[in-house]
């Protein structure tokens, strides 16, 4: 049972927060895509991974256990490389809209930063796991 903060490491809070940031990009993500209707199947894999990473993350920071790292490293290590496919679609989708590659197709199109936050919260996530 947690008791208070009080002497918990840094990388433990870290996983707590990166738990929570992933429960809230989940929310974010899910709202974008679900205005697009879901039009391409990889739509779907932020949509699943966000909330089972979140609640891992949230888990791990509770109780720490061997096998939780291992299924850790597996999730992360699969949004990171999600995450990358992502950017990839955005950045395609960004260049698909009537135009091309204008400034405006930046602003209204796929926002190309959300992936990367996926990729770069997965990469944390790893070094947190190992930080010790």
């Amino acid at each position: 049972m947690i008791t208070s903060w009080y002497g918990w490491p840094l990388d433990r809070v870290l996983v707590l927060f990166l738990g929570l940031l992933y429960l809230m990009i989940f929310v974010q993500v899910t709202l974008f895509h679900y205005r697009q209707n879901f039009r391409h199947w990889s739509m779907w894999i932020p949509v699943i991974a966000t909330p089972i990473d979140g609640l891992a993350l949230v888990t791990y920071s509770v109780a720490r256990t061997d096998w939780l790292v291992t299924i850790l490293t597996l999730l992360l290590s699969l949004s990171f490389f999600a995450g990358l496919f992502g950017s990839y679609m955005h950045f395609r989708g960004v260049g698909a809209r009537v135009g091309g590659y204008e400034t405006r197709n930046f602003l209204v199109g796929p926002p190309l930063m959300l992936p990367g936050m996926i990729t770069g919260s997965s990469l944390l996530g790893l070094i947190a796991l190992y930080w010790s």
